[in-house]
Order: C-alpha cells, then sequence, then structure tokens
C-alpha cells in the first residue's frame, strides 16, 4: 500500500469538522512515519517496546484516523461516522476509544510537553529503546508552553525524542531564521525537509542524533493556497 491507497480512506470522513486542508498537509509525515519509522503494530498495541507516537497537531486528526485503518489498527468502516453519536472517533483522538491512539488531544500546546513525559518516564523504567515521536503543526509553537518544553528537553538530553512540526505557514509569529531555529538555539539538532518527500521525510525522521533531541520541520503549501 502507498499514501495514493490512504487518500480513499480520508475522503470517508465527511464534514467540516475534518479540517481537510489540516489533514491533507500532514497525510505524506503521517504516513512516511507509520509504513517506514515507527516501531508499532495493531497486534502490539501495549507492547513496552513500541515506539510511541503522540498527535499534538490538533486540526490533524482525519490524516491520523486515515492511517490507523490503513495499518489495521482501526475498522475502515468507522470512518463512516466521524463525530456521530456512538462513533469512537471524535474530532481529536481518545485514547480510551482507538486503538494505538497513545494521548487524548483537544487544546493545542500540550502535547511536546506530554511527549518530553512520556520520554522520561520510559528513561526511568530503563525502556531505552522506544522512541517519543510527536507531530505539532506550526502555529502550535506561538504557544508558551511549547517553548518551555523545548528549552527544557534540550537541557535534559532526551535523544529517544522527535518533534515533527508540519509547516504550512499558519504561524502567527514567524521566527526570523526559520522555525527550525527555535528548536537548535536549545540544544536540538533539526532539518528542513519537503513534506511532500518520502525519502527526504525518511532520512531526517532516522537520523542519528546522539545526546540531544532531534526536531523535522516539514514544509508544505501554504494554508489556504
Amino acid at each position: 500500500m502507498t499514501v495514493a491507497a490512504v487518500e480513499p480512506l480520508l475522503f470517508r470522513l465527511t464534514g467540516d469538522e475534518k479540517h481537510a486542508p489540516s489533514a491533507h498537509s500532514t497525510l505524506d509525515v503521517l504516513w512516511v512515519l507509520y509504513d517506514r519509522v515507527l516501531n508499532v503494530g495493531p497486534d502490539r498495541i501495549d507492547d513496552p517496546e513500541r515506539d510511541r507516537f503522540l498527535l499534538s497537531k490538533g486540526h490533524g486528526p482525519a490524516a491520523y484516523y486515515a492511517v490507523l485503518a490503513a495499518k489495521g489498527f482501526i475498522p475502515e468502516e468507522w470512518l463512516d461516522d466521524l463525530a456521530g453519536p456512538d462513533s469512537p472517533l471524535g474530532h481529536h483522538p481518545d485514547r480510551l476509544r482507538v486503538p494505538g491512539v497513545e494521548i487524548s488531544t483537544g487544546s493545542l500546546g500540550h502535547g511536546l510537553g506530554l511527549a518530553i513525559g512520556t520520554a522520561l518516564g520510559l528513561r526511568a523504567q530503563g525502556l531505552l529503546t522506544p522512541r517519543v515521536l510527536v507531530l505539532l503543526g506550526d502555529a502550535e509553537l506561538d504557544e508558551g508552553s511549547n517553548h518551555e518544553a523545548i528549552a527544557f528537553a534540550g537541557a535534559s538530553y532526551l535523544d529517544s525524542l522527535t518533534s515533527v512540526v508540519v509547516d504550512n505557514g499558519s504561524t502567527s509569529h514567524p521566527w526570523p531564521h526559520g522555525l527550525a531555529s527555535a528548536f537548535t538555539v536549545r540544544g536540538w539538532s533539526a532539518a528542513d525537509v519537503d513534506g511532500r518527500d518520502h525519502e527526504a521525510l525518511y532520512q531526517a525522521l532516522t537520523e542519528a542524533h546522539p545526546g540531544r533531541p532531534h526536531a523535522v520541520v516539514a514544509h508544505v503549501e501554504r494554508k489556504g493556497s
């Protein structure tokens, strides 16, 4: 299966609340993560040695649900009833209702902090193999909580942590030297890539970064273009 085969699954999700532009902006990143990077599977959602993926981007669930269905975590039929009265698929993912979802999300600005807590918890348990990857939108970096989290992760040498920022030009306060500099100034390694180039995404997401957390800024079309 390729990402092109996931698009019909995404189209099964209907309604304005699917946030189609944001969903399409994250689809390639999510596909590369689940198809080539993450050590996860529907048969081991509770495996302590699994990687942890946290979706922080508030308008990204539609693409997330489509990829989870493509990879067998949830039935494809669930996609036909987004946020219905009896549907487990809400406008934001619920970890208690959707297999494979690690955190329940809603308000922006909390995913990175939760990812740091997850990485620290794994370290404290001696689980040093699992990686923690969190997907954010560029506008989320307007939230001060993320800047505190970025500073803390850099000072804590959390090399099990990777933050993926999908940059579609939504931020209200662009960084003068680019989003990657928001991380590197705090001790992270970082890579800027084309968010539609699967090979570039794969290389950036698997790049070695010993002793430092890693950020991948995936540039896609500007919102509204």
